[in-house]
């Protein structure tokens, strides 16, 4: 028998010993593809003509099919066999091409489509769609290991042309995405992604299945997330919420100062939302702190390159507008790093969609429109301790945990000064915590030691103040020159040299864009109060150049607002400057204060003398009225040497009077004597009547409290005689009540009345209402010694009610105490108890610790009253702890 193959995987060929057989027109060809379906099984004759005919047969159809049949039996070798109703074509498995594919899945035995030079036949449709199924998938198997051999470029070629013939098949989309990817040819992937998605729907419309979508592995450019990430937890929680599952496009603005760990936060966001944006995180450097920040012309040819776009317009409208289209239909994460301005970020945002953009800045943004503004600040307590333990070790921090607070407080608290901190520790391992804690501590050499390989303080710093206009930069470096102090708007158009020194200057709203300046919120009078950062602080003071000028003016601006508030406070003693009272002035004292301390202590180093002690003794009424003595002592201690080094006599007079009233409040009684005369010397010596009787007045208090009457009774009448002298009625009340108190101590009830009741008609008389109740106090105090407890709590109990009008917490402490004490001695327990507790807690909050030792000593006897022994003990232990510290020194 002779050789004979068949083939039917391509056109339809026949081969008898080798060589071609030309097997007729179409209706043979069709005969014998049909017969070759079913190899050794007979066909029938209805079957056949079904096939040639299916349509309408002719009549003489069986007779053309016996025809068909003898001509190929004769070029066939005789294969095909007559049976009953039909016809057998006999072949050996491998003598067809068909048969030899299903048995090996070669796709080379492919030559084109199935049967490809014959019309298509239902009657073997069937067998068509399925051999060509298994071809194709035959040819992706063959593919793939072609793709996995690293051929990856001819797998791609090849996979264009069949899917030519085959567009709407996704497996081929899958392979030849899976071979650009492999090859590098990102953008081709997502172009070809992109035509497939477009022809299933133009075709199907429908969209890619999951096994096509996932075939387009998405771009994820994320740095690394920190392994030791510490803290924000809550805030890390707040933005993964916002930008996970929306909708809508999503903007969020990271700013803060240098080195508080915006991007951090921004990646450690970004990993953790990976999954909810399947087609991309990007992450693009804008280089806003850089001499050169990136273009957003730029910025958008990488966000379309990433994103499979070839080729793109010019311009940077129709970029950003490609842009938008490319994530309309995307889930994509931009996060967009070291933005400079909203200029540069706003045209890469998405405008539809559910993309999401973190955007990181040390500037706010608050142009950017629509966008969700988050400003970092440094770390608290527990997250700073938590960030030095994970690098440095928690044995080493807990063996010395002072240190450790040390370092953190050195550091600030900012992220990026702790992981530099802790990195030298973590390499410096024979180093105790105490020995960069040490080094830390010198302020001048403070960056010298939070730099170590490219991470570096001062750097960072750095890149966000050479951003800054002139203007900005010469404020950063003046507000240097200020210390650690928190202070108000109107100090950087001082520092500036403007005509007004307003509240809200511009060069300060960038600053605090720029995060150098930290808001710290509003002071007592409402206006906002600023801070330098300490290790920002430091920078500036590295850069800052020496002027006194600027530092003047700033000191001016202090002692002009500190002279009108002074104005309008009560006060028995003589003051520096005159000026309109303002109308609130204990607020902005209350908002002032400490930046006034410090201000005291600059001029002094600055060498402003005059300013020095102006400024200082301009400060008294405040104190006086708080009860603030610790303030008061160390501010006029500098004063009075500033004073002594200027050669301002009047000055140093009035700093030893209030000297001497702060000793006098102290109990310090030689100390108040003899300031309170050498005050009164110098008063003399200028001229300043009204200043000699202001001390005598002093004087006149002191000697009383010692016992010497007399005396005391001279300098009462010879203060009161000055102050006649000057018009000065004020300062005769207070020089009637002096006397009325001398006659009291020496129980001459009468004239101690008559004293006590001219001082309170002149009070009223002249709107005195401080005094007034001074008065009313001495006349309960008259009351008491009388025995009408009754009378006694009345005038306390008006006195009481006027220092509280007046905010004056000093004296409401003492009439609180002077009241609870005639409860206490009337049997009102209840009503002792309280207005006494009342009182500890003020003198304790204003530092008065002897006051608060006199009511400890009251709260006791109160409750052995009441029976309370141990509650007794306590008071008791209290106020003798109080009094041995004030002998030892150790309570300020």
């Amino acid at each position: 028998m002779a050789r004979v193959v068949f083939r039917v995987l391509g056109p339809l060929e026949a081969e008898v010993e080798g060589r071609p057989v030309a097997l007729g027109g179409p209706k043979p060809r069709l005969l014998l593809a049909t017969l070759l379906m079913r190899p050794n099984t007979a066909v029938s004759t209805d079957v056949l003509v079904d096939v040639l005919w299916p349509e309408a047969p002719p009549r003489s159809a069986a007779a053309n099919v016996r025809t068909y049949v003898h001509s190929l039996r004769r070029l066939l070798d005789n294969r095909i066999e007559h049976r009953p109703g039909g016809y057998l074509l006999r072949a050996e498995p491998g003598e067809i091409d068909l048969c030899r594919f299903e048995e090996t899945r070669d796709p080379d035995l492919w030559r084109g489509r199935f049967l490809a030079d014959l019309p298509e036949s239902h009657v073997f449709g069937a067998t068509a769609a399925r051999l060509t199924e298994l071809w194709l998938s035959a040819r992706e198997n063959r593919l793939r290991e072609r793709i996995d051999r690293g051929e990856h470029d001819a797998a791609a070629a090849e996979l264009r042309g069949m899917l030519r013939d085959h567009p709407l098949r996704e497996e081929l989309w899958q392979l030849l995405i899976h071979a650009l990817t492999a090859a590098g040819r990102r953008a081709d992937a997502i172009q070809a992604y992109t035509e497939a998605e477009q022809i299933l729907r133009d075709e199907l419309d429908a969209a890619p299945g999951a096994a096509l979508l996932a075939a387009l592995s998405p771009v994820c450019q994320l740095p690394l997330d920190l392994p030791d990430f510490t803290g924000r937890d809550d805030l890390v929680h707040d933005l993964v919420q916002q930008v996970r599952n929306r909708d809508r496009p999503t903007v969020v603005v990271l700013s803060g100062p240098p080195g508080v760990g915006k991007s951090a936060v921004a990646v450690r966001v970004a990993h953790l939302v990976r999954a909810s944006f399947p087609d991309g995180q990007l992450h693009l450097d804008l280089a806003g702190t850089s001499a050169s920040p990136r273009r957003p012309a730029d910025v958008l040819a990488e966000l379309l390159r990433a994103l499979g776009h070839n080729e793109f317009p010019r311009g940077v409208a129709e970029r950003a507008a490609m842009l938008r289209s490319a994530l309309a239909a995307r889930r994509v994460l931009l996060v967009l790093d070291d933005a400079a301005n909203a200029a540069q970020v706003a045209p890469l945002l998405p405008g539809a969609g559910g993309s999401a953009v973190l955007v990181t800045s040390r500037v706010m943004l608050p142009d950017l429109v629509g966008a969700r503004p988050v400003e970092l600040d440094v770390l608290p307590d527990a997250e700073a301790v938590r960030l030095l333990d994970g690098i440095v070790g928690a044995a080493r921090t807990r063996a010395e945990p002072d240190s450790a607070a040390a370092i953190l407080r050195f550091c600030g608290h900012l992220p990026l000064a702790i992981r530099v901190a802790g990195t030298r520790l973590a390499h410096r391992r024979g180093w105790t915590l105490r020995t960069l804690a040490e080094r830390l501590r010198d302020e001048r050499r403070r960056l010298d030691e939070l730099a170590v390989g490219d991470l570096a303080v001062r750097a960072s710093v750095g890149l966000t103040y050479a951003s800054l206009p002139p203007d900005a930069a010469r404020a950063f470096r003046l507000l240097g020159l200020l210390g650690p102090v928190r202070w108000p708007g109107w100090v950087v158009g001082a520092l500036l040299g403007n005509e007004e020194y307003d509240e809200y200057d511009p060069v300060l709203d960038l600053l605090v864009d720029n995060h150098l300046v930290e808001l710290v919120g509003s002071d007592d009078t409402g206006a906002p109060r600023y801070r330098l950062h300490d290790l920002l602080r430091c920078y500036a003071a590295e850069l800052s150049e020496k002027d006194s000028a600027a530092v003047g003016r700033v000191l001016d601006g202090y002692l002009g607002r500190a002279a009108a508030a002074a104005a309008g406070m009560p006060y028995f003693g003589v003051l520096p400057e005159k000026a309109p009272a303002t109308p609130a002035p204990t607020k902005w004292f209350d908002a002032e204060r400490h930046a006034c301390v410090a201000m005291v202590s600059l001029a002094e180093a600055w060498g402003a003398d005059d300013l020095t002690w102006r400024l200082a003794t301009t400060l008294a009424p405040y104190f006086d009225l708080r009860g603030n003595q610790d303030d008061w002592l160390r501010t006029h201690r500098i004063a009075l040497a500033a004073a002594r080094r200027a050669g301002d006599r009047r000055g140093e007079a009035i700093v030893l009077r209030n000297l001497g009233q702060v000793a006098l409040y102290r109990d310090g009684y030689a100390d108040a004597r003899s300031a309170f005369t050498a005050a009164h010397e110098l008063f003399a010596q200028v001229g300043d009547s009204q200043g000699a009787a202001v001390a005598r007045a002093g004087l006149g208090t002191v000697l009383r409290v010692l016992g010497e009457h007399e005396q005391a009774l001279d300098h009462c009448h010879a203060a009161l005689e000055l102050f006649a002298q000057v018009g000065d009625q004020h300062g005769e009340a207070v020089a009637r009540l002096a006397a009325g108190s001398v006659w009291l101590a020496l129980g001459c009830l009468a004239a101690a009345e008559r004293w006590f009741t001219d001082a309170y008609e002149l009070c009223a008389a002249i709107g005195d209402r401080h005094r007034e109740a001074h008065a009313l106090k001495r006349i309960a105090s008259l009351h008491q010694q009388r025995g009408d407890l009754d009378a006694a709590r009345e005038h306390v109990a008006r006195a009481l009610a006027i220092f509280r009008e007046l905010d004056d917490e000093h004296c409401v402490g003492y009439t609180n105490q002077s009241l609870g004490e005639l409860c206490l001695a009337g049997g009102d327990l209840a009503d002792a108890d309280r207005l006494l507790a009342t009182a500890l807690d003020l003198h304790h909050r204003n530092g008065d610790r002897r006051s608060e030792a006199d009511v400890a000593e009251l709260l006791a006897r109160l409750h052995e009253t009441r029976g309370d022994r141990v509650a007794a003990r306590r008071h008791a232990d209290r106020a003798t702890a109080i009094r041995a510290s004030l002998l030892t020194g150790t309570v300020s």
